[in-house]
């Protein structure tokens, strides 16, 4: 039977006053790193309904900035996974985040734009970026607050995938934080809110670097729209660096293409991994 609460947010609620100075007094810029956050019976389950790496719903974000693989259809997750989601949606925990991050009027997403459930596999890696800043289908609201969900039921420091958080300008990562399973990540967005795992990941051929992401936005009248900013870090440069700014422009485009033109992620996922095949190491 599953635990009638999933998220222990009563011992969350009850830690709020200093959860919110550490918040805010955050460096670079404001988060929070919280372990437990599910009930243990709840990650348990969780983590073992976690979609395989082969399972048919991934689709892969596939490029010179990034790869990693997602899944936005929370009605292909398993039971627990999916009512998880519904508590990070729910209006306690919404309450819950404008209190922590003293954002208020706070949207949550269920159409998990960007969001949802992301796995990186051995060798993958995500360019330092900030991500884009209005929804692609509610275009007047704003992205404001993040939440990571690490969902590994192990995670070996030697492995990488750290999650490295940089300054505004991009001299060096400030904070690091480390994918353990039950640990969320709480973060506010902005246009130079600096973050990414850019280094390959060295894990066996059969795990994978396991979360979930919501995002959560307010509504506005006329919110600036920026697609996602990768940003080389300074010892990336020659070749490297020309590569993940050429990228940058064409996620640019097809920001622009999918918000204007209707193309989808699942249209170009199939493109990219096919590219993808042809770009991966050998042996």
């Amino acid at each position: 039977m599953m635990p009638a609460t999933l998220v222990g947010l009563d011992s969350l609620t009850a830690r709020l006053p200093e959860l919110r100075e550490q918040y805010r007094a955050a460096q670079p810029f404001p988060h929070i790193v919280l372990d437990g956050v599910l009930v243990p019976e709840a990650f348990t389950r969780a983590a073992a309904e976690f979609p395989p790496i082969g399972d048919a719903f991934w689709k892969g974000y596939l490029h010179v900035n990034e790869t990693k693989y997602g899944n936005t259809q929370p009605d292909t997750w398993g039971e627990t996974l999916a009512a998880v989601a519904k508590e990070f949606v729910s209006p306690d925990f919404v309450a819950f985040l404008e209190e922590l991050t003293g954002i208020s009027d706070l949207l949550p997403d269920w159409s998990m734009d960007g969001g949802g459930l992301h796995q990186t596999l051995r060798g993958g890696h995500l360019n330092i970026h900030a991500d884009f800043t209005t929804h692609h289908i509610n275009e007047n609201w704003s992205r404001r607050v993040n939440i990571l969900l690490y969902l590994n039921d192990e995670w070996h420091e030697e492995w990488g995938g750290q999650l490295e958080l940089w300054d505004t300008a991009m001299t060096a990562a400030q904070a690091k934080v480390q994918p353990a399973g039950n640990r969320m990540l709480v973060f506010t967005t902005s246009d130079d809110s600096f973050h990414g795992h850019p280094d390959a990941l060295t894990c066996p051929e059969d795990v994978a670097r396991r979360s979930m992401a919501l995002y959560y936005f307010t509504e506005g009248a006329r919110p600036v729209r920026k697609a996602t900013n990768y940003r080389a870090r300074p010892d990336e440069t020659g070749l490297k660096r020309a590569a993940i700014a050429l990228d940058r422009t064409a996620v640019d485009l097809y920001d622009r293409a999918k918000r204007k033109a209707g193309i989808s992620d699942d249209q170009v996922s199939g493109v990219l991994e096919r590219i993808n095949k042809f770009r991966r190491p050998k042996g």
